[in-house]
């Protein structure tokens, strides 16, 4: 699903700061591989950021975005949602948490200020120090409910 414009806009004003506050040059390649992540709330995969880019950007390469992705990783541009299977990306920076669908792999983002107050247990505070909190929460999405329940029927 697309974000709002306005979003997008913020997005990609913070992008062009932060690399030009690193003295990253901002590049034709980074700003698109950047544009396909931040114009969407889909959480993809670096398989399928570089197929949609090759399609703007046939010269692309799959290691040119595999690099920039860790770049934009390394300056907080971007996250790699902790989801299992290949690393899904998420232009999102803010605190949120997920959904993830077991069945389908569908991520969604959602905002609790429950799960963001929750306060690590003494044993993690003794392995070091807690710099954020996001939590996973895991089940079926309503589409696969709804598939399953129409092969039951």
């Amino acid at each position: 699903m697309a974000v709002r414009p306005d979003e997008l806009d913020r997005r990609m004003r913070r992008f062009e700061q932060i690399c030009r506050a690193g003295g990253l040059k901002v590049t034709h390649q980074r700003m698109e591989i950047f544009s396909e992540l931040a114009r969407t709330d889909e959480h993809p995969d670096a398989e399928t950021v570089h197929r949609r880019v090759q399609e703007r950007m046939p010269a692309v390469s799959r290691d040119t975005v595999y690099r920039t992705l860790a770049l934009l990783e390394e300056k907080g541009l971007i996250t790699r949602a902790g989801i299992s299977g290949p690393s899904r990306y998420d232009a999102r920076t803010e605190q949120h948490h997920h959904f993830v669908c077991v069945r389908c792999g569908l991520v969604k983002d959602f905002v609790s200020e429950a799960m963001d107050g929750l306060c690590p247990p003494a044993e993690v505070k003794r392995w070091g120090a807690v710099d954020s909190i996001r939590v996973q929460v895991r089940g079926i999405c309503r589409s696969c409910m709804a598939k399953e329940k129409g092969r039951h029927d």
